[in-house]
């Protein structure tokens, strides 16, 4: 028997370990099309830093002041996060370094929210366009080019990207969202959120996903 699963991505687009979830998430579920599960997935916004200044911070002294990482400490995890990264997405490529920025990225969100109501594609190909933004070519998202750029590269109108971010567009939306996700808990991200009910946390690998997603499908068996 067939089965469709609703799935919401909660994530940031300057969070690495939600490159290696969505890689994992992807990988599980063109395991499990030929056992006849789908996914409907949409992806929903969470703000790492929030506070964060429009020129961003240092990738290295931001880790340090939010997690207490020396340098050797960051540059191994690095190391190891790209490694991850390259075995969950085939052809991903992470080239953080230690003069990388971490920028605010609610425009964004705007912008995903966007691309959500011309589609699920049209999102999921921003979101990627994003995260290759940030983590392979090191451009700035807190920069309107750039997320005009991305959107171009996803197929999405870059006119109309632009017109996004610059009238403030789903502003009140994204908030909203991101509000509503946190008031159910969701404080660390990736969260993988199934039916609405069911929690896959962290960049998991594909077959952690796949056992988890099959369980949860033959649980929520439609009768």
């Amino acid at each position: 028997m067939s089965r469709t699963l609703k799935i919401d991505f909660v994530s940031d687009v300057v969070c690495p370990w939600c490159v290696v979830g969505l890689g994992g998430l992807e990988g599980a579920l063109e395991r499990l099309r030929g056992e006849g599960i789908e996914a409907e997935v949409t992806f929903q916004p969470f703000e790492l830093n929030p506070g964060m200044a429009a020129e961003g911070e240092n990738v290295g002294e931001h880790i340090a002041k939010k997690y207490g990482s020396s340098p050797e400490q960051s540059a191994a995890n690095r190391a190891m996060i790209t490694e991850r990264a390259a075995e969950a997405w085939e052809g991903f490529q992470m080239r953080m370094g230690p003069d990388s920025r971490i920028w605010n990225t609610f425009d964004a969100h705007r912008l995903l929210h966007w691309a959500g109501t011309v589609g699920a594609a049209e999102q999921r190909a921003l979101k990627e366009a994003l995260f290759r933004a940030h983590f392979t070519e090191n451009r700035s998202l807190a920069d309107a080019a750039v997320l005009a750029d991305a959107a171009a590269a996803a197929g999405l109108d870059r006119d109309k990207a632009v017109e996004v971010l610059a009238d403030d567009l789903y502003a009140a939306e994204v908030r909203a969202e991101a509000q509503l996700w946190r008031a159910r808990g969701i404080n660390a991200v990736p969260a993988v959120v199934v039916e609405g009910k069911y929690l896959i946390s962290g960049g998991q690998p594909a077959a952690v996903f796949e056992e988890a997603l099959r369980k949860i499908a033959g649980e929520t068996v439609a009768v």
